[in-house]
């Protein structure tokens, strides 16, 4: 038995060169392409010193990016939040005539640029558009405004959500809600007390994904604002704009928000994953038994 062990752990355990050039690789690939970039924006932020670096925050374009941000990622992550359990539930849980079609629909952003996204809503409702002179005559505004912005930051992150969902779904099967069901629960109590329980931590990762997308976004909204400043740009925008007429402090300075927000998803990325992963050990440990068996064969 323990030679069969030791040939086991022998046969799937490289050599410790390997392993070490392994992890030397990846730990130089990590300090190269991520460790040194964020210290640079840092570093460049603070050049002029902490005073420097809130003057930057402080000024009116750079508050009205900052607002808009927020703005926009307060609209689209709570509606991808709605369209996107609605589109993992019908796809996970039921079978119907077009599911191939809408599952390719979810995943449709993915393989779509996002400057091409933002053409499109320009196409759609932009002047020249196909409802361009109808919105025109009611005097509603949507490219070059905040319905834009928003139109595009939801077209972008729509799959986050959705495709955290659907695997997970997925994999719990329905056995769950059709018992809730015939227990006499309805649709909107099984969903309550049954599955999204069982999607929670599913559910925050996707929302952690879709929001940090949402702020950092570029093409589309790039496409749809305008470069209008102080009305339309948001925090990615307005970086672009200070870096081009060389103020790079201020640049920087902006951009560490962004670098900022990257790190506390991250943080929360990897709490939601150790809770998940916590949940799913103790769901798989066997039952204690009882006081009065232990100790004796079963």
């Amino acid at each position: 038995m323990a030679t069969d062990l030791a040939r086991k752990r022998i046969s799937t355990t490289e050599a410790p060169w390997v392993r070490f050039t392994l992890i030397g690789v990846a730990l130089l690939f990590l300090v190269l392409f991520l460790l040194l970039p964020l210290a640079a924006v840092f570093t460049e932020a603070l050049r002029k010193g902490v005073q420097g670096y809130l003057d930057a925050l402080k000024e009116p374009d750079a508050w009205s990016a900052i607002r808009l941000t927020l703005v926009t990622a307060a609209i689209a992550v709570p509606l991808n939040l709605v369209f996107g359990v609605a589109a993992a539930w019908a796809i996970a849980k039921f079978e119907f005539r077009g599911k191939a079609i809408l599952t390719t629909l979810v995943d449709l952003p993915f393989s779509v640029s996002p400057v091409v996204a933002g053409l499109m809503y320009v196409l759609v409702f932009g002047a020249q558009g196909w409802f361009g002179p109808w919105l025109a005559a009611h005097d509603i505004k949507i490219i070059f405004a905040v319905p834009g912005i928003v139109l595009a930051t939801v077209f972008v992150t729509f799959p986050f959500i959705a495709r955290e969902l659907i695997p997970l779904m997925q994999a719990q099967g329905t056995d769950e809600e059709q018992a809730a069901i015939v227990l006499g629960a309805t649709g909107w109590q099984t969903f309550r007390r049954v599955t999204l329980p069982n999607i929670k931590w599913g559910l925050i990762y996707g929302v952690i994904l879709c929001n940090a997308r949402a702020m950092g976004e570029f093409g589309a909204v790039s496409v749809v604002s305008g470069h209008i400043r102080g009305q339309t740009n948001t925090i990615p925008l307005h970086v672009e704009i200070l870096y081009n007429e060389y103020q790079s402090v201020a640049a920087f300075s902006v951009a560490s928000l962004l670098a900022l927000l990257a790190l506390v998803t991250l943080v929360i990325k990897s709490i939601a994953e150790w809770r998940q992963q916590r949940e799913r050990g103790a769901a798989a440990l066997p039952p204690e038994r009882p006081l009065a068996l232990q100790g004796k064969n079963p």
